[in-house]
């Protein structure tokens, strides 16, 4: 309807409404989209969220630690992976030993129960959560309400579940991908085929 209202019409008909579907997304006539809105309730460690807070083109609302106590729930890592030599904003598999990787398994967990304690004393001493929090590690579960168009949704999971993005937020735009594709499923099977290449590792999504 969106795209149609042009020439003061409405629908043709589902096999004519799918065509023109796939027509927007190959050339890349995209505004129609933006009628479509999502809002998402999303839970994910704070480095995560400050990756996604850059996608500008939506709304967010975040829990505040100012207002609330902090809950004591962090990511941990299900691998530990090394920095690539030729890019420095992706990583790679690491080779580690038994030891190495349990070894860091532990100082990663030792940092963040120990930031915890710090954070839950200076509560106890009458430090105003607004301070306390700042001892508080980027591993901290965090939780916010996006709410987006399609389009803007689109460059999102175009860019989160490419091969050089971050495997965390891979996995939140995988996820994204398979909740929204069965809401909009003509916009989102014209945008898997005619734009949306890869996903984690590269395969097709």
């Amino acid at each position: 309807k969106a795209a149609r209202v042009s020439y003061g019409n409405e629908s043709k008909g589902e096999e004519a409404d799918k065509k023109l579907i796939h027509y927007l997304m190959n050339n890349k006539h995209e505004t129609p989209f933006e009628h479509i809105t999502f809002t998402f309730h999303v839970k994910c460690p704070m480095y995560i969220a400050r990756q996604w807070f850059r996608h500008r083109i939506g709304s967010f609302n975040e829990i505040s630690g100012r207002y609330t106590e902090m809950e004591e729930s962090y990511y941990h890592p299900r691998s530990m992976r090394k920095n690539t030599e030729k890019n420095k904003q992706s990583s790679g598999k690491g080779d580690w030993c038994e030891d190495e990787f349990l070894n860091m398994c532990d100082t990663y967990d030792d940092a963040i129960l120990s930031a915890h304690a710090a954070y839950n004393k200076l509560l106890e001493f009458g430090l105003c959560r607004e301070q306390a929090r700042g001892v508080l590690p980027m591993a901290i579960y965090t939780e916010f309400y996006w709410s987006v168009n399609a389009r803007s949704l689109f460059n999102f999971i175009e860019l989160r579940t490419a091969k050089g993005a971050q495997w965390e937020i891979q996995q939140y735009g995988i996820a994204i991908f398979d909740l929204v594709k069965d809401i909009a499923p003509w916009t989102f099977e014209a945008f898997r085929m005619c734009t949306l290449q890869t996903s984690f590792g590269g395969e097709s999504i």
